[in-house]
């Protein structure tokens, strides 16, 4: 039977590299959900969009010129 010399080692050290990255993703996506909620705050919870807020459905006014 033969030895699993550097295959082993060489397993165990793309099994750490995965590690690190699944590591740094989880951080990178707490970051982001941490920035989403901040910017919400700052919005003001509101469901509204902020691209139409304000905006009154229905008949406009005219406008003179």
């Amino acid at each position: 039977m033969g030895r699993p010399g550097p295959a082993t080692q060489a397993k165990r050290a793309r099994e750490r590299a995965k590690q690190e990255k699944r590591k740094a993703k989880e951080e990178r996506r707490a970051l982001r959900k941490e920035l989403k909620v901040q910017k919400a705050q700052q919005i003001g919870d509101s469901d509204e969009d902020p691209d139409i807020a304000g905006i009154v459905p229905g008949p406009q006014e005219l406008l003179e010129y």
